[in-house]
């Protein structure tokens, strides 16, 4: 008799539901956040479980790669594509659990991807040097609007980093200005070092990888890009077509038809995050510095607007960067954009 395991990950315990093939109950129970406490529960059961699903939270890493560490065959539910029947009188963290394992059992589990333990942790140092970036952003701008606020200087990114501090700081009359923009530039500096720190690891660990290197032919496409498009595709063989793997990208749009006729938006946020802003940067690039890519964006920006043209652009990108990926040859700008 073939069991199914869902389990509902919280931040501090799980509820645990088996069914068999009749959808009968065989386990019900909450536990902590206790990996052997889990295994030891379903250790009963092991010879006879199908899988076992768990919810893509925030926190499964330690659950999924324990689980399947111990032997166990694991599914990661993706919650965006997944929903229970809204008419529900009551619903608690039994009937989630359930409604996981029922999935599972009539074969109708939308899943996500269980990214390789061994790359994850590379991929998420990359996440966390965009962070800082995004941070050193913020930063810039909060500094160069005290200055301007305060001196009617207006000094460009480059400027405040060639700026000498003693320099900087005896532009304003003040002493508490000249404390915060001194706080703010350490601030600036140390972001600097950390994030040149975490993108040099990375590429020195991806440099051996050959498709480090085909991905940087793509148009638009530097040391920074090609490293975040390769760790957060993972393995191209995981999508069937280049279609796939654009919509993956948010790469297209979403909505659904009926009779031809417009019924409503789909999720547009499907797919990966990371992937959308790296294609969405290649293109801002590519039309930047290439005079193919600019031609095509111009006729698109005619024809429809600017945005919808640089959305066109980042789409035919990630498309070539799916068969450069899958192919692993060099990108050919000639068969991207004529």
């Amino acid at each position: 008799m073939k069991l199914y395991c869902g389990i509902d990950l919280h931040s501090n315990n799980v509820f645990i539901v088996v069914l068999d093939e009749s959808d009968r109950s065989v386990l019900r129970c909450r536990l902590p956040n206790d990996l052997a406490l889990i295994l030891l529960r379903l250790e009963p059961h092991r010879a006879d479980l199908a899988g076992i699903v768990v919810e893509s939270t925030f926190n499964w890493y330690w659950l999924v790669d324990g689980l399947m560490e111990a032997g166990h065959r694991v599914h990661l539910a993706n919650p965006g594509a997944m929903q229970q029947y809204n008419g529900l009188k009551h619903a608690d963290d039994g009937s989630d659990a359930r409604w996981l394992a029922h999935m599972l059992r009539i074969g109708l589990l939308p899943e996500g991807y269980i990214y390789p333990r061994e790359q994850r942790g590379l991929r998420d140092l990359l996440r966390r040097r965009m962070r800082l970036a995004q941070q050193r952003t913020a930063t810039v701008l909060s500094l160069q609007n005290v200055i301007w606020r305060s001196t009617g200087r207006r000094l460009s990114r480059r400027a405040l980093g060639e700026i000498d501090a003693g320099e900087l700081l005896a532009q304003f009359g003040d002493a508490n200005v000249s404390l915060a923009v001194a706080s703010t530039r350490a601030v600036l500096d140390c972001l600097d070092v950390e994030v040149g720190r975490l993108e040099k690891e990375v590429i020195r660990q991806l440099r051996p990888d050959p498709l480090f290197g085909l991905l940087k032919s793509v148009s638009g496409v530097g040391n920074i890009l090609a490293p975040t498009i390769r760790l957060e595709t993972g393995d191209i063989g995981r999508f069937a077509d280049a279609g796939h793997y654009v919509s993956y990208c948010r790469c297209v749009g979403s909505r659904h038809l009926s009779n031809d006729k417009t019924k409503g938006q789909g999720n547009t946020k499907n797919g990966n995050p990371y992937l959308s802003w790296a294609w969405l940067e290649a293109a801002t690039f590519a039309i930047r510095y290439h005079p193919a890519v600019r031609r095509f964006y111009e006729r698109k920006k005619a024809r429809t607007h600017r945005i919808v043209g640089l959305k066109t652009v980042a789409h035919k990108l990630a498309r070539a960067g799916y068969y450069v990926m899958r192919d692993r040859v060099p990108f050919e700008i000639e068969l991207a954009f004529g």
